[in-house]
């Protein structure tokens, strides 16, 4: 993921920036993913994941992606599980912060099926702010002094030119698509993030592609009464698709939160049996339904209303 500068500007050069539409549906932008491509995702832990673009990669049957996110939560499992991806980048993995390290992560890693590739959280976000601002690497001080850096063979100690300290450096991180999820965007792809922007900015411009999954589209006339909160600009973006609820059941800032009883019922199949357990949810929420919005109906109305509630509740006074 890390291609030579003469490769990236080739590759931006190639690319389509004219301001025309890219809506597509969710079959379409998964046929842009080929397998075997390195894919940066979205959002961070349970907070805007792409949920609804990984199902249809899920679906599609992609194999062997090389998924990379800066915190990873259970869409990380079904990944492994699914075989969409052997390989995820990230520097933290758990079914989310309520219920612990991930159980799948650590039947995959230890039994050599997949592999769990840890970066500090700083390392991460550089390897991508490297990668948005085409340079090979960036200097830090995170890892050191720690035990990860020895694990890792993509990364070099130097010595500063300017003040002879130890520094260490991070290679660029280049995904080929970028998977990410907003609130709001136009058919152009000018898209609009509420709260936490995490490291989406970086991740849309270091990626080849991206492909945006939104709440709802917008027109451009109304991208342009609030042009500061348009934070991933057309000209980076390759696909937008619709679709409300798009990270169920995880959360969605300002529309609706996680949906917890769904979530405790997935970590109890996971605690009692990790591989029937997992199997049994993808057959039921993956491959089962024959559209995102058959899979919302198998999450429930209620609790998807109830989450909206709670999610809305943050502009009460």
């Amino acid at each position: 993921m890390t291609p030579r500068y003469e490769e990236l500007c080739r590759r931006t050069k190639e690319r389509d920036r004219s301001l025309r539409a890219k809506v597509m549906s969710l079959e379409e932008a998964a046929a842009l993913v080929s397998d075997g491509a390195s894919v940066g995702i979205g959002g961070s832990t349970m907070s805007r994941t792409p949920m609804a673009m990984i199902w249809a990669l899920i679906r599609a049957r992609r194999k062997d992606l090389l998924c990379a996110r800066c915190i990873t939560s259970s869409e990380g499992e079904l990944l492994f599980a699914s075989g969409t991806s052997r390989h995820i980048l990230t520097s933290w993995f758990s079914q989310g912060i309520v219920w612990g390290v991930s159980r799948i992560m650590r039947l995959y890693t230890e039994s050599g099926r997949a592999r769990f590739e840890e970066w500090s959280h700083m390392a991460v976000g550089l390897r991508l702010r490297a990668g948005a601002m085409g340079v090979p690497f960036l200097p830090m001080r995170s890892m050191m002094g720690s035990d990860v850096i020895g694990q890792l063979a993509d990364t070099k100690l130097l010595d500063c030119p300017f003040t002879g300290e130890k520094l260490v450096l991070v290679p660029a991180l280049n995904p080929d698509f970028a998977l990410i999820h907003v609130q709001r965007c136009d058919a152009y792809g000018n898209a609009q993030i509420d709260g936490l922007p995490f490291m989406d900015l970086d991740l849309a411009m270091a990626a080849n592609s991206v492909i945006l999954t939104t709440e709802r589209i917008v027109s451009n006339d109304q991208i342009r009464r609030v042009p500061d909160q348009t934070k991933i600009p057309f000209i980076a973006v390759d696909a937008v698709v619709e679709v409300p609820f798009g990270s169920a059941p995880h959360e969605c800032y300002g529309l609706y939160e996680p949906l917890f009883e769904h979530l405790d019922v997935y970590a109890s199949q996971i605690r009692q049996d990790a591989e029937e357990g997992i199997r049994a949810y993808l057959e039921r929420y993956f491959y089962s339904p024959k559209s995102w919005t058959e899979y919302l109906q198998l999450v429930g109305l209620e609790e998807l209303l109830a989450a909206g509630r709670r999610g809305i509740g943050i502009y009460d006074d």
